[in-house]
């Protein structure tokens, strides 16, 4: 007599209490390194360093992010999340503590760049998208994907606003301290996402090797278009983090200008991330990627023609944010869709890797530009190029599941 399957172990937490686990927890991670751009000016004016050397430091940060993510999210697949979530949680409070004493350029790439990429890497919402994912039914994963990514957007909003005014008044070392304690609230959230090591695929099939899962991913024609178009949103969004800040005040406008529009960013793309979840239930993901990629080269084409006054920076920050991360919860549902939740957080944490060498790219080459040229106009035209390729890059993916032979 054939054994049944074992069945999937029933969640030993409710769905609703799940999703406010995973959205406080991207709201601690997502928004402390958003606002690290309101530290710039402080950091170069006491360590004498250039807009390069900063840049370098955010950029080698966006790119451990994303080389730790894939491994991350193969040991997040093997045996469960909450160990991933603890040492990454762990390491993000220690790279910002780190960041507040760092004088010497190359100790602050181990900083800024290996300690908080990696640790992010392993708390950062993506495998919390993961493992809502795993642990949530699919009549609310698409709405709970958008939420999580909302979630990182609502820090985005509060901490932008909390860096500026915690900098004037304690300082900016201090308040890299006080951000180091509130990651470590990732700790005692992270025990709700608790997944089960899952090795058997479903119905008694043979498991799927890591090389496996490898090998049929990046043989998949999507799956590959997918990652390329992810570069850009990576690109874009790690620029404007890293460097729209000091872009206005070169602009001649006040910091709180800066720091307000990032918050308005994130305030937005809550609307953006969950408008962006609830579409990708109903609209071909793939639409929804194209037009959100020339949507948001659209808006910064006007907003380099338009006088730079704080209303075109908010009416920007506004349409900007309503863009934002909205890319991640199709992009994410498209992979689940595409291979199934098993090899979930590895799949995305390669997707997610393109979008961090974009990220380190466009970092990196926004602050050697303004050195060597003295603007950053550009990078503006660099980014607006991207996004129009990647809107024609998604249109081609076809949206089913992957068709696996029947073990023998």
């Amino acid at each position: 007599m054939t054994q049944a399957a074992p069945a999937r172990p029933a969640a030993r937490i409710s769905p609703e209490m799940i999703i406010i686990a995973g959205c406080l927890m991207s709201l601690l991670t997502f928004g402390p390194r958003s606002s690290l751009g309101a530290f710039q000016k402080d950091m170069l004016s006491a360590n004498d360093w250039s807009r390069e050397v900063f840049s370098i430091g955010i950029a080698l940060q966006n790119l451990f992010w994303g080389i730790g993510q894939p491994f991350a999210g193969a040991v997040a697949d093997r045996f469960g999340v909450v160990r991933v979530l603890c040492v990454g949680a762990l390491l993000y409070a220690l790279g910002l503590a780190s960041m507040a004493y760092t004088r010497d350029a190359s100790a602050y790439g181990l900083t800024s760049g290996l300690l908080i990429g990696f640790g992010l890497s392993g708390c950062s919402f993506n495998l919390v998208l993961a493992a809502f994912s795993k642990l949530l039914p699919e009549s609310r994963r698409n709405i709970a994907l958008g939420m999580g990514t909302a979630a990182g957007s609502l820090g985005q909003f509060l901490f932008n606003p909390l860096a500026v005014g915690l900098i004037d008044s304690v300082g900016w070392q201090n308040t890299f301290l006080i951000f180091a304690v509130t990651t470590l609230g990732v700790i005692p959230l992270s025990l709700a996402l608790a997944t089960p090591a899952t090795t058997a695929r479903p119905g008694g099939a043979a498991p799927q090797s890591i090389m496996a899962a490898l090998t049929e991913a990046f043989g998949h024609r999507s799956y590959v278009l997918l990652v390329i178009g992810f570069f850009t949103c990576g690109f874009q969004l790690a620029y404007i983090t890293a460097h729209f800040q000091i872009y206005l005040t070169d602009k001649g406008l006040a910091p709180w200008i800066g720091g307000t529009a990032l918050a308005l960013i994130g305030l937005f793309n809550i609307a953006g991330s969950l408008g962006a979840g609830w579409l990708s239930g109903r609209v071909p993901k793939r639409y929804i990627l194209s037009a959100i990629y020339l949507a948001r080269s659209v808006i910064t084409l006007v907003f380099l023609l338009l006088p730079v006054t704080p209303a075109s920076v908010f009416l920007y920050a506004a349409v900007s944010g309503l863009l934002w991360l909205s890319t991640v919860p199709p992009t994410s549902a498209l992979v689940n869709l595409m291979f199934g939740a098993r090899y979930m957080a590895m799949l995305y944490g390669f997707a997610f890797f393109s979008h961090q060498v974009g990220g380190f790219l466009g970092v990196w080459m926004a602050g050697r530009i303004f050195d060597q040229t003295g603007s950053y106009a550009l990078v503006w035209y660099i980014s607006i190029a991207l996004g129009i390729a990647s809107a024609l890059i998604n249109l081609p993916i076809v949206e089913k599941p992957v068709v696996r032979a029947a073990a023998a």
